[in-house]
Parts: C-alpha cells; sequence; structure tokens
C-alpha cells in the first residue's frame, strides 16, 4: 500500500513539475532566458503521463532532425576545393616556377 502511496506521489510531482516548466518556458519566451529548453523539459516530464506529450515530443524530434538534415546535410554535400591555399604548398611552386626562369 506505500508503494502506490510513493508512485502517486512521483506522478503529482512530475506533473506538477511538467506543468510549471511549461509554464516557465512560455514566459521566458518572451523575457530573457532559455524558453525553447525549458519547455522542451517539461514535456519530457509531462510526456511521462501524458500521450498527447509524448506525441507532441515525438513530433518535435521528428522536425527537428528534418531540420537538422535539411541544414546540415547541404553543407556536407558541397564540393571540397583542392588544398592550394596552403603557404607552404604555395612557395614551393613560387620557387620552382623562378628556378625555371633562371
Amino acid at each position: 500500500m506505500s508503494l502506490t502511496t510513493v508512485e502517486q506521489v512521483r506522478r503529482v510531482f512530475r506533473i506538477v513539475a511538467g506543468f510549471t516548466l511549461l509554464l516557465a518556458g512560455g514566459v521566458m519566451l518572451v523575457t530573457p532566458g532559455p524558453g525553447w529548453l525549458v519547455i522542451v523539459l517539461g514535456l519530457g516530464l509531462l510526456a511521462a503521463e501524458f500521450v498527447w506529450a509524448r506525441r507532441l515530443m515525438d513530433r518535435i524530434k521528428h522536425e527537428g532532425g528534418r531540420i537538422k538534415s535539411t541544414v546540415f546535410g547541404k553543407a556536407e554535400e558541397a564540393p571540397e576545393r583542392p588544398d592550394t591555399d596552403k603557404p607552404e604548398e604555395c612557395v614551393g611552386k613560387e620557387v620552382q616556377a623562378d628556378k625555371g626562369k633562371d
């Protein structure tokens, strides 16, 4: 019987802390502070208890991965330039070109 009481207290704590973090994150969106981070943390706590919060977290993860692949995927596909910008390679070529002129 005491085990269920402890579980109920933990559940109530998670719910209260989750909604408190959601509210604080909403306030931090318009004031200085890490608003989105606190909102995600609050949703993480609430996802342990509510299906709607779990679905919202899954959607945020999916969209975040899609945005990440869009932003970083294009950067990885860019063709690489040959490394001719290195000073030691340029100096060596100039010295060889000067020796050929003599």
